[in-house]
């Protein structure tokens, strides 16, 4: 059954354009029926094809969907609301019809076909995540010689969900693939992936082993290595990575050693876990995740088998307040900052305070450029 598109959504502004996907526009969105925010991702018009042939663009919807729903568990997991079909050929839909399925994925899927010839685009509505806390959109640099990094705090708490998230997935025989930066979302406590376009069911080969071994190695080169160093593995300056299927497969076979002079106060036992990471060292994720836990206890973790002191865990319980206020301090300089950027534009001002409002701006900007946290 159809109805109007604009029964079931508010469409808004593109919310992609950071880092533009190869497979899709993300819009953001209201669904009318519930009135929440979601982010509305749609098949780009240009893979469409004429003769109503789904192409693999187009197959990757209902597999991303049906991805999705099998890794529902893990908390980490971006939430699928709803997916369906549009009608307009138009790259941000405003008009026409839509057929929505829900979360009836398997329902979804085997209306490909028939959507597909008639030139019907593919959608999923997703769980609404801030851009503000997507990483490559906190940590690319917005000037050159700037570079931030995660506190290795932070990023042991992103490495130990990132590896509880491959675990569910590689019980499931999922493999993520698409590691970058631009796909996770870090709020200072919890990790949110999205994107799962490009990951694969397996199908009990005889490589199945090795493609853990390469996602392994790609959550080291592609999501570690840039959060605790603050560069890329491949192109040293943080931007958007290509994402069609070759290019994913593609991306860090070629990586097998990483350079930590960039950052040579990074710690001697991390910087070998991620060594290893990258020459596929580690077979399982949970291979990965017990070695983890064994350099995070050298961090102040308790682990099985470390013999954390009293000093360690207080140590690390004062670490984790000051990051806590750090956090707090950035957004209020933030805060600040803004009720200075309205006031300086206000009309009927002098030039004087126009001057003092604008000269505080750009002090307090130099104070952000100089951040402790990304």
């Amino acid at each position: 059954m159809t109805t109007s598109l604009q029964d079931v959504y508010r469409l808004a502004d593109f919310v992609d354009t950071f880092a533009l996907g190869h497979y899709a526009r993300v819009l953001s969105a209201t669904d009318r029926r519930t009135g929440k925010p979601v982010a509305f991702k749609v098949l780009r018009p240009e893979h469409l094809s004429p003769d109503g042939d789904m192409r693999w663009e187009y197959r990757a919807f209902p597999s991303e969907a049906d991805l999705l729903g099998r890794l529902a568990a893990s908390p980490s997991i971006v939430k699928l609301i709803d997916c369906g079909y549009v009608e307009s050929s138009d790259e941000a839909p405003r008009t026409g019809e839509i057929a929505s399925f829900g979360t009836q994925v398997k329902a979804f899927g085997q209306a490909a076909a028939e959507h597909a010839q008639k030139g019907w685009r593919p959608y999923l509505a997703l769980e609404d995540l801030p851009r503000a806390n997507n990483l490559l959109y906190l940590m690319k640099p917005n000037q050159p010689g700037t570079r931030w990094r995660l506190p290795s705090e932070e990023g042991l708490a992103l490495a130990t969900q990132f590896a509880q998230f491959l675990q569910l997935a590689h019980a499931q025989k999922v493999v993520y693939l698409d590691h970058k930066l631009e796909h996770v979302y870090w709020d200072g406590s919890r990790l949110q992936i999205i994107d799962l376009n490009s990951s694969r069911l397996l199908t009990g080969q005889p490589d199945d082993a090795n493609q853990y071994r390469a996602d392994l190695r790609s959550l080291c080169v592609g999501i570690l290595y840039p959060v605790f160093t603050g560069i890329s593995a491949i192109n040293g300056a943080l931007r958007a990575q290509p994402s069609s299927m070759s290019e994913v497969e593609a991306r860090y076979q070629n990586v097998a050693q990483l350079d930590f002079g960039v950052e040579p106060t990074l710690s001697p036992a991390l910087q070998d876990l991620m060594q290893r990471g990258a020459a596929q060292g580690f077979d399982t994720a949970a291979e990965f995740a017990t070695e983890l836990q064994l350099v995070a206890a050298l961090h102040g973790w308790d682990a099985p088998g470390a013999d954390n002191t009293a000093a360690r865990r207080q140590a690390r319980d004062q670490m984790r307040a000051a990051l806590k206020k750090i956090r707090q301090g950035q957004d209020s300089l933030r805060d600040a900052r803004d009720l200075l950027r309205d006031a300086a534009i206000l009309d009927e001002i002098t030039p004087d305070l126009e001057d003092e409002l604008r000269r505080l701006v750009k002090a307090v900007n130099q104070m952000l450029g100089n951040r402790v946290i990304p």
